[in-house]
Parts: C-alpha cells; structure tokens; sequence
C-alpha cells in the first residue's frame, strides 16, 4: 500500500465561516480516483459498494430517504443529483451522538476515464466546545474522513490491498505511518485557519495517539 501516495494525493482544509446565520466548522477533502463518473457514483451511493470500502448502511438511500451506518451516523439524504455530462452530487444530515452535522460529496469528472471527489462537513462551531476543537483540532474527524478516501481508493484500484481487519491494520505499522502523516496535514490545515502553529501541531499530536491506541479519548 503506497501510504505516502494517498497521504500526498488528498487536498484538505478548513475554515471557520457562518451558514444560515450560525457558526461553522467546514472541514474539506479532495482527491481524484482513475476511474469514470458513473462508477465513482454508484461506489459512494449502493449500499452494497458502501459496506466494501467503509461501513455497512441500512435505509433507503434516495432523496428523502433515512441511512444508518452500522456503528456510526445516520441521516437523512437532503439533497441527490445522479451523474449528468460532467457531475453529480449528494447531500445528507450527519447525525451522531446527539450532534447534528451535513455532509456533501460532490463528483466531477475530469475526463472519461477520472473523477474528483469532495468531499464536505459542516458542524456548528458550538458543538465541539472550543477546549476540546483546540485539544484534538480537525484531525478528530478529519482522520475518519482520510481512512473513509483511503478506503474508497483501495476499492476502486486495488481492492486485494483492503485490510482484512481495519482496525488491526490500524494498530500496526502501517496504519500508524498513515495516521501520523494524514494528522501531519490537518495541522498544517488547521494553521492556514488561524490557529497558532504550536497549538495545531500539539492537537495533531493528541488525535493521533488516540487513532492508533497509545491515548484514550476523554472529553
């Protein structure tokens, strides 16, 4: 597994802003797959693909519907525009722990053969109180998100590489060096936010540890 590849190969960023009136975390990722539009899409919206490359859903995964990822979120899709010529996109609530959040991912295909993907969460700035946000920073959720592409890269061009285990691979060598340098990235993100570079890089440091076993997470 080229680690170093993926790592380089996805934008991030994040940025403080406002949406119908509250204050927002936006959280982003992008990263272009060597595959076509129609097959991007059907890998991000069948159920059966989903469970493949990052959790088993449940629920009716069509504009209205509700989802329920095993272990994790559920929401409801808000929003679902199906490949045209050149793009599609969905959009569904992020609903966790009691929290409300949205995320959008949106295809682009850049010629017949590739297709961008980004990736987009919105959380309201007040549900992470701001000692935990400067605790653990975007690497919290963004390192989810990274495995989630990692994930989504494997089942697209190379599928045998999938970890029988996730979270063993996780634990180990190699999921350590991914963690270590996609938390690397999110502080570099969470600095270009405004946030002191000392203190961005002292939450990449903590999240870090919590994803590969060597810290517990405490509120």
């Amino acid at each position: 597994m080229d680690i170093d590849s993926q790592v380089a190969g996805v934008e991030r960023a994040v940025s403080s802003t406002e949406q119908d009136g509250i204050a927002v975390r936006v959280q982003s990722l992008a990263q272009r797959y060597p595959s076509p539009l129609d097959d991007v899409w059907d890998a991000v919206t069948s159920a059966d693909r989903i469970g493949r490359w990052f959790l088993p859903v449940e629920g009716d995964l069509a504009l209205g519907g509700r989802y329920q990822l095993q272990g994790n979120a559920g929401g409801t899709v808000l929003e679902c525009e199906p490949p045209g010529t050149e793009r599609a996109h969905f959009r569904v609530t992020w609903e966790f722990g009691g929290g409300v959040s949205w995320l959008t991912v949106r295809l682009h295909a850049e010629d017949a053969d590739s297709t961008r993907l980004e990736l987009e969460h919105v959380a309201p700035a007040d549900s992470v109180p701001e000692e935990l946000w400067n605790r653990f920073g975007p690497g919290a959720t963004g390192l989810g998100w990274d495995g989630a592409l990692l994930g989504l890269s494997l089942h697209l061009t190379a599928p045998e590489q999938r970890p029988e285990d996730p979270m063993a691979w996780q634990l180990g060598p190699e999921g350590k060096r991914f963690n270590r340098l996609a938390a690397d990235r999110w502080a570099l993100a969470h600095a270009a936010d405004g946030a002191d570079p000392e203190v961005a890089r002292a939450a990449a440091d903590a999240v870090y540890a919590v994803y590969v076993g060597e810290a517990p997470f405490e509120m």
